[in-house]
């Protein structure tokens, strides 16, 4: 069985074409015209091990919240095609990253029900050029789009660059477990029958 989800997406502000596996080996090429996403997201799929392409270009003279966005939309709605009905799935998943002097936690329910909370601070504002407020905006749009119920913890640290990438680390882990099939499981892990 293949579990595979491809997205093209093509505004006045961004052209995306993107895809994931989620039975991979972490393999990536990922070029997005942001150089700390690009980083963030070679990270995901190394430590959830998914194979994972993506090529964006995007108003980047503007700033990088188009791209940014565009690529956490294209992202879930590539997540919610591979998983497809969900039969099978652990569904839930958790994973708890440092990243020297930063500790970050991820916790994912592939409910059908999107729901996304963050928690802790990003004590910077940019990381080299990038906004760090974009991290919420993509990581609440990869929820949406996937329909995961999310939430992020950051318990601490000091250096921006760690915490954030903590976060993708875990991302990966966490959606990884959730998405792995147990033959023990009959249709989708729930007494309703259904999900949602």
């Amino acid at each position: 069985m293949q579990r595979q989800g491809k997205v093209q997406r093509n505004t006045f502000e961004t052209q995306i074409a993107l895809s994931i596996d989620l039975d991979g080996q972490g393999t990536s090429q990922v070029s997005t015209g942001v150089p700390f996403l690009d980083h963030m997201l070679t990270l995901f799929s190394k430590h959830g091990l998914f194979d994972f392409t993506v090529n964006a270009t995007g108003d980047t003279d503007v700033d990088d919240h188009h791209t940014t966005e565009d690529v956490g939309i294209c992202l879930g709605q590539a997540i919610k095609s591979a998983i497809g009905d969900k039969t099978g799935i652990k569904r839930y998943g958790h994973a708890i990253v440092p990243m020297d002097d930063a500790l970050a936690e991820v916790v994912i329910d592939l409910s059908d029900r999107p729901h996304f909370i963050f928690k802790g601070d990003i004590p910077s504002q940019k990381v080299g050029t990038f906004d760090t407020e974009l991290v919420t905006e993509f990581l609440e749009k990869l929820s949406i789009e996937s329909r995961m119920n999310l939430h992020v913890i950051v318990h601490y640290g000091q250096n921006t660059h760690h915490i954030i990438e903590a976060v993708f680390k875990a991302l990966g882990r966490a959606l990884d477990t959730a998405t792995i099939v147990d033959s023990r499981i009959t249709g989708v892990l729930s007494t309703k029958g259904t999900l949602g």
